[in-house]
């Protein structure tokens, strides 16, 4: 049988010398590798020891510029073809998207296919030494952009990090050149000099927009820079960055100080006077004339408005102009309300003026990539939600005026009330007391009841109630397992209640003030990395305002060692993930948006009814068709199952790149959200006794699945034999080594420190299997035969 080389040492001995004979040196190879992604088993987050490694090639104009990246190029086991394991152009065009490159190169070291994202077109098959050289994959890449490297329109491109490229992630440095690239299409065609670019929340768009700025500036482009944002705090937060690379040249615009010496401004949409329709902007008019500005950025620009603050750019239409947002780009809802009405409308602006983005990197690839916290998605059902309460109901149950308790006739009463009216025009204190009760008992089953958490309420009454039955909750639970109680407990934090006094103790108390209980002040521009759950109590129909409230939870949290967060969705708010698209920036309100926190009739109050929540499932986040959007289990199994058969066409070619550990990690790489789908079903399925092998035999061939144990018992007595002819302190080192495979399963048995285990060194250790052989290989034997039907 003929010995192939993995995909490690494929690119080692093969593609790398071939690639340096056609002149691609060190300096214009680079990896970029991710932290690793978050998994959640057993309803607990373990971060992936590895992430995912690429190799881009770039090309340099000379010796003192950044490199610009061109190309990404794929490594395959020599024994497959050049294409093996990729889904040709989708996910050729995929890789392109995400890197940010034109080209894709797979090989197996001997010949290569190449994927052009420009064209969508897959070459054939061709030979490794015709590979593309520097300067020929330059010329190419310069003809589809449209202009030179050389050109004065590409400068900002070539200029250097400050500090160089350590601290920036590959996705901001991708955004960062689609941004220069768009602009220097646009100098060249004359067009006017304007990109969006859609990040989650969390990804660091402050990085790339001080970036930007810094590379236009050195590069001699820049006269005077505008970034606006919607609050103070982001403001605070925005100078920070910005003073850390510009210095002085960097200052925050206040009512009373235009700040017209320094080079880089920021500023509010309230301090310019443009935030409202009915807004003068006479702040914005009597201090910048127009075309004051060279560049704007405009954070946060899907809650952007084009009312009055669009004078900010009108005013200064030669300015290069620049969109940054939280958000999928053009809105394509499923559902006719005048909240998406409204959302379509703002997206359709949005696009008019900025255009497609330029770059895109939504909450699965940050998840995936180990930026982002993981996300699992709970759901409650309801069942006074999924009928509506008719007037005769409701009256037998002596319905009363909230607001002044005295009792309501027949005729007081509509006809009837929906699910959408719940807590604004009926407040029914049984559905509250029922819903929280079932989210306090997943807050005592998830690490206790102590756990920072947002709900989202309908009104600000509804917050009060909430939080005061929250509250309740916990006095009792406190009682009943003899706990001291912390003070406060949950809290209103809503506009109307001066809300923003309590952000820095819901960010920075780590004794009291875990459960905020808001209606819209919490949604946006709040950045509390220690919430670990989001709460939907309230029925959301805007797609904006959803991924608004969930990005409360996506940012990881080092200090309180957060790696993922919930979603509890009680109204089917999650049904809006996978929807596309932008929005504005709203005007002041006290509670629900749009219709004000007083409904136009009396409240009526009720009490008496029979209210059930039960569990309606729980849902993974996955990215399906490049939209993250919440699959069930059985179609993540089924998706995860047709991958495995696709890469692996049957149980022998699994368990031979099983066993050896660069071809296994590059073929989980390559399975549905990059091997996280493993882990997710061993979760699910409560297979945590089950090495990661057995959970995808059985889904891809059928096999029957063992035990770890049952493994590790079979390796004893079917392979005696063997055993007994080795030198006893060996036999007794791979006895213990499998032993180590019973507890933590194939990743473990491969950790390098597993040789320093107090058992195994006990045994024998290193020393007693070298006597026979290399460590490595004889690793590689114990999981021959563990893995052996």
């Amino acid at each position: 049988m003929q010995d192939f080389h993995n995909e490690a040492d494929t690119r080692a001995k093969l593609i790398d010398p071939a690639l340096h004979q056609r002149g691609w040196s060190e300096d214009k190879i680079k990896r970029e590798e991710t932290p690793g992604a978050v998994d959640v088993v057993d309803g607990k987050p373990r971060k992936r020891s590895q992430g995912r490694i690429d190799y881009t090639l770039r090309v340099r104009v000379n010796s003192d510029t950044q490199p610009v990246a061109l190309a990404l190029i794929e490594a395959k086991s020599e024994q497959f073809s050049p294409g093996h394991g990729l889904q040709q152009g989708k996910e050729y065009a995929a890789a392109t998207k995400r890197l940010n490159v034109q080209f894709v190169f797979s090989t197996n070291g001997h010949q290569v296919v190449e994927y052009d994202r420009i064209t969508g077109e897959t070459t054939e098959p061709y030979l490794l030494s015709e590979f593309p050289t520097p300067d020929d994959l330059r010329q190419r890449y310069e003809n589809a952009q449209g202009f030179s490297l050389d050109d004065d329109e590409a400068k900002p491109l070539l200029v250097p990090y400050p500090g160089g490229e350590a601290t920036r992630r590959y996705y901001q440095d991708a955004a960062i050149r689609a941004t220069f690239e768009k602009l220097a299409q646009c100098e060249k065609s004359g067009e006017a000099k304007r990109a969006l670019l859609s990040l989650a929340t969390g990804a660091g768009k402050t990085f790339i927009a001080v970036h930007l700025l810094k590379r236009i500036a050195d590069a001699g482009q820049l006269r005077k820079a505008l970034f606006v944002c919607d609050r103070d705090e982001l403001r605070t937060q925005a100078l920070g960055a910005f003073q850390n690379v510009f210095g002085a040249d960097a200052a925050a615009v206040s009512s009373g100080n235009p700040q017209k010496n320094a080079r880089i401004l920021i500023a509010t949409y309230q301090t310019l006077d443009v935030d409202t329709d009915t807004a003068e902007a006479n702040f914005l008019t009597a201090n910048y004339p127009e075309n004051y500005f060279s560049h704007i950025i405009i954070d946060e620009c899907h809650r952007s408005a084009w009312g009055k603050w669009s004078m900010v750019l009108t005013r200064n239409p030669e300015a290069t102009q620049i969109g940054l947002t939280a958000t999928p780009r053009q809105l394509k809802t499923r559902e006719n309300t005048s909240e998406t009405r409204a959302d379509e409308q703002i997206s359709a602006d949005n696009i008019r003026h900025f255009g497609e983005p330029v770059y895109e990197y939504d909450i699965s690839q940050g998840n995936e990539d180990g930026y982002l916290a993981a996300c699992e998605i709970q759901r409650g059902l309801v069942d006074i939600d999924y009928t509506e309460l008719t007037a005769d109901e409701i009256y037998a149950l002596g319905p009363k005026n909230a607001v002044t308790g005295q009792p309501l006739s027949r005729d007081e009463l509509p006809e009837s009330f929906s699910k959408t009216e719940y807590e604004y025009r009926i407040l029914l204190p049984d559905r509250v007391r029922e819903m929280t009760r079932d989210l306090f008992d997943h807050l005592v089953a998830t690490g206790g009841p102590e756990q920072k958490t947002i709900i989202f309420c309908v009104r600000d009454t509804h917050a009060d109630e909430v939080a005061n039955a929250m509250n309740n909750l916990y006095a009792r639970w406190c009682a009943d397992n003899n706990r001291d109680r912390v003070d406060p407990y949950a809290f209103k934090c809503t506009a109307a209640s001066g809300g923003s006094d309590y952000v820095a103790d819901l960010r920075g108390a780590s004794r009291h003030h875990f459960i905020a209980t808001t209606v819209d002040l919490l949604s946006t521009g709040v950045d509390v990395p220690s919430v670990k759950n989001i709460v939907f109590f309230k029925y959301v129909r805007s797609p904006i305002a959803f991924y608004q409230m969930v990005g409360r939870g996506t940012r990881l949290d080092p200090v309180t060692n957060k790696l993922m967060f919930r979603i509890y969705d009680y109204t089917n708010a999650t049904r809006l993930f996978g929807e596309d698209f932008q929005s504005r920036i709203k005007s002041k309100s006290t509670g629900d948006g749009d219709r004000g926190d007083t409904p136009a009739q009396p409240t009526v109050i009720v009490e008496g009814l029979e209210v059930q929540v039960t569990d309606a499932g729980k849902y993974i986040l996955s990215e399906v068709d490049g939209k993250s959007i919440p699959i069930t289990v059985e179609e993540y199994k089924q998706r995860l199952s047709a991958r495995i058969v696709e890469e692996m066409p049957n149980l022998d070619d699994f368990r031979i790149c099983w066993i050896h550990p660069q071809n296994r990690r590059a073929f989980m790489a390559r399975l549905p959200d990059q091997g996280r789908s493993a882990q997710v079903v061993q979760s699910l399925d409560d297979m945590t006794d089950y090495d990661l092998y057995d959970i995808l035999a059985e889904l891809g061939y059928g096999l029957a699945p063992k035990t770890r144990i049952n493994r590790a018992d079979a390796f004893f007595y079917k392979h005696d034999q063997w055993l007994n002819t080795l030198p006893a302190p060996t036999a007794d080192t791979l006895k213990a080594l499998t032993m180590q495979f019973a507890r933590t399963g194939t990743d473990g048995l491969e950790n390098p420190r597993v040789f320093a285990t107090p058992e195994v060194t006990q045994a024998g250790g290193i020393n007693a299997l070298a006597q026979i052989g290399q460590p490595a290989d004889l690793l590689i034997k114990i999981k021959e035969r563990i893995f052996a039907l």
